[in-house]
């Protein structure tokens, strides 16, 4: 059997690593340059995204024949140079759709049924029905921007509540929309139409503030307004200034303007990210946090434990394929 050395190990992941590669030595801390010389006859690595495999690091491991990583970013491998030893990279490609398009599900309904609300005027014995009652999802229109792997689970998700969706995205495939049952439409168009906006879309030059303060007042009075993706699509004033204008009946976010763009939603969960980041500042720098008809989760809606899960599965399945000599997941 190679020798496998797992990097950046947490707990949770130990039993199932030492079920499947019983021989195999977990570390806890990431690969850098200090501790190299103590796994250089290593052959499969597989790591997170704090292990530095640069070309120095790379050529002081000279059986090295896999790199695994167990995430879906590759910035800290330096694949080009992998390729020139030989060496296979594998990533894990995709762990969390559905698993975001129910926490965007999760946040519509906390606006649309005040369900925050709820609870806390039940835990002040306050029983008055008339402040918290909310509107139905069934025959509203929901508007997507972005039609991704997340967008399309959302469609899906949509129509179990009988919702009618449009879409605002790049790429049109008339034989797509037909199969998932939605309509595209142009950015106007879907703000002007919409009950319930959901963003969808990665965060670039292109789609950065596309909700900003010249459109937001576009959106259909009394629209909610929520964003499972990337904090920079929406302008932060714009949508104060959509709540304070009455055209946004609630704001839910799962990012926030100004938080670091993520390379890995899953960073958020090591000590690395914890050590260096003050979550609860950055939330609280935020204008939005207190206000009554926005819902705020910390960046949340891809930690489940299944998502985390299928990180791992992945991650195994690809160095059990390495083994029999089938590739799985290969990036360069």
């Amino acid at each position: 059997m190679p020798k496998i050395v797992f990097f950046e190990v947490a707990s949770w992941e130990k039993e199932e690593l030492k079920r499947n590669f019983p021989e195999a030595l977990l570390v806890e801390k990431p690969l850098t340059e200090e501790n190299v010389s103590e796994f250089a006859d290593t052959e499969i690595a597989s790591c997170f995204i704090y292990s530095n495999f640069s070309k120095g690091i790379i050529e002081k491991l000279p059986n090295l024949k896999l790199i695994a990583t167990r995430s879906t970013g590759f910035d800290h491998i330096d694949v080009s140079f992998c390729h020139q030893k030989n060496i296979t990279v594998c990533n894990v490609p995709e762990y969390g759709s559905r698993t975001v398009a129910e926490h965007t599900f999760a946040l519509i309904l906390t606006l649309t049924r005040k369900i925050y609300q709820s609870i806390n005027q039940a835990k002040n014995f306050d029983f008055n029905h008339e402040k918290i009652r909310g509107v139905d999802l069934f025959g509203k229109t929901l508007g997507i921007l972005g039609l991704g792997k997340i967008g399309k689970e959302v469609v899906k998700i949509a129509h179990g509540f009988g919702m009618n969706v449009l879409v605002y995205t790049r790429t049109k495939d008339e034989t797509l929309a037909k199969a998932l049952g939605f309509s595209y439409k142009s950015l106007d168009e879907v703000l002007a139409l919409s009950d319930v906006i959901s963003l969808h879309l990665p965060l670039t030059d292109e789609t950065k503030h596309i909700i900003n303060k010249n459109n937001i007042k576009k959106i259909k009075k009394g629209a909610f307004l929520v964003n499972t993706a990337r904090g920079g699509l929406v302008e932060t004033e714009a949508l104060v200034l959509g709540l304070k204008e009455g055209i946004l009946a609630g704001v839910a976010l799962d990012v926030l303007e100004g938080e670091k763009e993520l390379m890995e939603e899953i960073e958020i969960l090591t000590e690395g990210y914890q050590k260096t980041t003050d979550l609860k500042t950055l939330v609280l720098d935020h204008i939005l946090v207190n206000h009554p008809n926005v819902i705020i989760t910390p960046h949340n809606a891809f930690n489940t434990k299944e998502a985390l899960f299928r990180i791992l599965a992945t991650t195994i399945k690809n160095i059990q394929g390495f083994l029999k000599g089938e590739i799985i997941n290969k990036v360069y």
